[in-house]
């Protein structure tokens, strides 16, 4: 479930909705919405326009960036790119069509290389001389040029039978599908292609030698990138573009589905030789699928660091050739490990994990050209995604400290600046420039100078009352003090009374930062009237491994204290939180917390809303197709007779297990594509509402996965949330 870490990020980047580029285009530009009122709406809401990749010119003067529309009347969404100067000035429509166009990239100074309809193109800086560069039938899902610009990866998906057999010849209208083994589907489809990367030669004019594609993993059944999320920054090209590093788990069915260890490998592509980074020369691989009835091992041991057995991704090539650097977790099946930066020098072999001091996750980083800092990265700590540098090898420097999370960066080119990305609860994402200085700092905490350059959204914001946020921090029932979020609604009166929800945070150790969401979206809850209470309960990052490893093993234990002791804490000390008209709300994991939360509130909430929870966890164990995640989480398979404590504590606090003190409504939300926490879940909670004489409501989507991404779905959604918060809590100051 922690893959929902990256949530508002990916969904704005998924495929079109509601649709295919195939199908009829609609050419939707910015919408010019204008309210009625001050308060954000859903309507409001899908009328905003995201951001999405950008990236800077060679020498730095111009940036290329992508934003997506959404129509809700079409169901749809239209990717469109822009330029302007570094400065934010003089921006500039390049995309005049109803294709999407994704993925800029920069050839040279005053040419643009980018996707449109599943093939490399490119155009000049002005929109203009645009050429086709690619002939693959639309098969390109992703390209990355090598720095010499003499070659290029191109990311195409291959059939891939050896998990769901082929369709028989004589059977074309056939349906079913033959399954041999497990990771049959993944996340919101069943795996019957995957994608591998290939390599081309660029002629003169940057045009791609279609007749001779090498695939890198030829023969090899395996991804490249990885399910379900990765894309063209899981390869890096060398800085002469000799070598490629890529990230791979390489690893079929049942092995797959019980493993994290993906590593980093370098192909050459003169000689096509391929060697493993990851792992020391002569290691053997232990025989995982012995142990896939597992009870977890859950020891960090000092060879883990030497052959990488967790999450291995995101190779980035130092400026001068000579380094590797990726995320790196130590541990196999735990997809939450600590998410190290592992740094690989190619002339000595030896590896080097650079922020050990810094006891949080790496989310991203980029290399500089200024020997002061080597490395920019950004971090969540306390609540807020920070920016921090790696400085003299291993001494870490945090450059940022605002209620905001900047979500990726990279080099403005120049080894000075950086381009980003920043959102918060209050503020959608727009790209900032940063000028980082590592030797001062502002009254505030901040050595690093943001400039924003981008303001997509302000005809919608300057409309609107913007909420207000605050933060506290409370006793835990174990001693310790952990920090909750206040959003307070728009013109706030301190003197009234305000309903108030509780937020359950999903993952379970996706942090609860300053995020930005199209769905869970405090801004639009506080706009209706609502105080949101968002805890950073036990479980997750940003407050040290310790306190986010204490949730494995115990779901129903401390964070759900945890919970409660927020929602009190507010309850008592905060005069406007109105304690007779509280909800609480939350998804995936945070639905898990409110089908147990229903059987052990005693009476503090009056209605619940869970969208894609896991309500009996014994089916979920076998439903979800990433194994690991089970085995990491519960300790131990439910059939096991000699289950570990851990395992018999989750299995025996199940939610489907105290449904008989269930008493108050319940809206149970889930999409029957998510294969992650299958549907049955949501239905299950339902029936069993409603069979005990609850009131409940199910709202259930047939194309949805684990998020909600078509327009017209999205705005359902909020409609039917705030329905059924304004049927059992009203609204309003009053």
């Amino acid at each position: 479930m922690n893959k929902a870490l990256t949530l508002a990020v990916a969904a704005t980047m998924m495929a079109a909705c509601g649709t295919t580029e195939k199908e009829t285009q609609v050419n939707i530009e910015k919408q010019t919405i204008e309210l009625q009122g001050d308060r954000m709406t859903p309507e409001a809401l899908w009328a905003m326009a995201r951001i999405g990749s950008y990236a800077a010119s060679p020498d730095g003067q111009k940036i290329a960036y992508q934003v997506a529309y959404y129509s809700v009347e079409h169901n749809k969404s239209h990717h469109v790119l822009f330029v302007m100067n570094a400065d934010g000035s003089e921006p500039q429509q390049l995309t005049t069509d109803g294709a999407s166009e994704t993925d800029p990239a920069w050839l040279d100074n005053g040419t643009i290389a980018f996707l449109r309809e599943g093939e490399v193109w490119k155009m000049n800086a002005d929109g203009k001389g645009r050429k086709q560069l690619s002939e693959t039938e639309g098969a390109v899902e992703g390209f990355k040029f090598a720095p010499d610009r003499k070659h290029v990866i191109l990311l195409k998906s291959l059939p891939f039978t050896d998990i769901i057999e082929a369709r028989p010849a004589d059977l074309p209208l056939s349906t079913g599908r033959v399954v041999n083994d497990l990771m049959y589907r993944h996340w919101d489809h069943y795996v019957e292609s995957i994608m591998h990367p290939f390599v081309a030669e660029v002629n003169s004019e940057f045009s791609i030698d279609n007749s001779q594609l090498t695939d890198i993993l030829e023969g090899e059944p395996y991804e490249c990138p990885m399910e379900p999320f990765g894309g063209i920054e899981q390869l890096d090209w060398s800085t002469d573009g000799q070598q490629i590093a890529y990230t791979c788990r390489k690893k079929t069915g049942l092995e797959y589905s019980i493993s994290t260890d993906s590593d980093i490998y370098l192909y050459n592509i003169g000689t096509r030789e391929t060697r493993n980074l990851c792992k020391a020369e002569g290691y053997v691989e232990p025989d995982i699928v012995a142990t896939k009835t597992m009870k977890t091992q859950r020891v960090n041991a000092p060879e883990n660091l030497v052959n990488n057995p967790g999450y291995d991704q995101n190779p980035k090539f130092s400026p001068d050739g000579r380094y590797v650097a990726w995320l790196s977790m130590a541990r196999n099946g735990y997809e939450a490990d600590r998410q190290r930066l592992c740094c690989y020098d190619l002339q000595t072999g030896e590896k080097q994990y650079l922020t050990e001091s810094f006891d949080s996750n790496v989310d991203d980083f980029c290399w500089s050209d200024d020997q002061q800092a080597m490395i920019y990265f950004i971090g969540v700590w306390h609540g807020t995604e920070n920016l921090y540098a790696v400085m003299n090898g291993n001494e870490v420097c945090q450059l940022s400290n605002e209620w905001a999370d900047w979500g990726s960066l990279q080099m403005l080119n120049d080894g000075k600046r950086l381009l980003m990305e920043r959102h918060s609860y209050l503020t959608p994402a727009d790209l900032y420039v940063v000028s980082p200085n590592v030797e001062e700092l502002d009254e505030e905490g901040n050595s690093a100078i943001a400039q924003q350059i981008t303001n997509e959204n302000k005809a919608i914001l300057d409309q609107l009352a913007k909420p207000t946020c605050d933060q506290r921090w409370v006793k835990t029932t174990d001693g310790n003090d952990m920090l909750y979020w206040i959003i307070l609604p728009p013109n706030f009166d301190e003197t009234k009374k305000y309903p108030t929800l509780l937020f359950c945070e999903g993952g379970p150790q996706s942090p609860v930062s300053q995020f930005w969401s199209y769905r869970w979206n405090f801004f639009i809850m506080a706009s209706q009237g609502y105080v949101i209470i968002a805890p950073n309960r036990h479980g997750l990052p940003g407050f040290g491994q310790q306190w986010l490893e204490q949730i494995s093993g115990d779901w129903t234990g401390q964070c759900m204290s945890d919970y409660l002791v927020a929602i009190d804490d507010a309850a008592q000390n905060l005069p406007y939180v109105d304690r007779d008209r509280m909800g609480c709300v939350g998804a995936s994991f945070g639905g898990f917390s409110v089908y147990y939360l229903a059987s052990h509130h005693d009476g503090r909430f009056k209605c619940f809303i869970a969208h894609d929870g896991a309500f009996n966890l014994e089916a979920m164990y076998t439903e979800t197709e990433e194994n690991w995640f089970s085995n990491w989480e519960y300790d131990d398979a439910p059939w096991n007779t000699d289950q570990t404590a851990n395992a018999r504590k989750t299995y025996q606090n199940s939610p489907h297990r105290f449904v008989d003190k269930w008493d108050t409504p319940i809206l149970c939300i889930h999409g029957e594509k998510d294969y992650r926490i299958n549907a049955t879940q949501g239905m299950s909670a339902f029936n069993a509402a409603r069979m005990k004489g609850i009131e409940a409501q199910l709202l259930i989507f047939p194309d949805e996965n684990h998020w909600v991404l078509k327009p017209q779905n999205g705005i359902l959604w909020q409609r039917t949330y705030f329905a059924w918060l304004e049927r059992w809590l009203g609204k309003g100051g009053n």
